[in-house]
């Protein structure tokens, strides 16, 4: 005698992706970092004697960090690798004319 069972997707806490506001507080804190080394970089550049090659790599960073943090603090959030795909779950999205509560 064959059972035949439906294979059920067990969802877990860990498969869910990170709340907006602790998204933004990464970014945010990553941007600071990276400004606040580009700070130390330009102080550098100017104040300590060194030879031209390091002068040079202190100013590139002071120039090429802002673009850098920025891009890093704009990028789109990234979707949990390990979630199930809808088809997988069975389950199908509810239509936009269908999506208000009470219908």
């Amino acid at each position: 005698m064959k059972l035949w069972h439906k294979h059920q997707v067990v969802h877990q806490v860990t498969d869910a992706q990170p709340s907006l506001s602790e998204d933004i507080g990464k970014r945010e804190r990553n941007y600071f970092i990276k400004m606040g080394i580009r700070l130390v970089c330009l102080i550098l550049a100017f104040t300590v004697p060194a030879p031209l090659p390091v002068k040079l790599l202190l100013f590139a960073g002071a120039i090429f960090l802002p673009y850098v943090a920025v891009i890093g603090a704009n990028a789109p959030r990234r979707e949990a690798s390990s979630a199930p795909d809808v088809a997988e779950t069975g389950q199908n999205e509810i239509p936009l004319h269908r999506r208000e509560i009470g219908s």
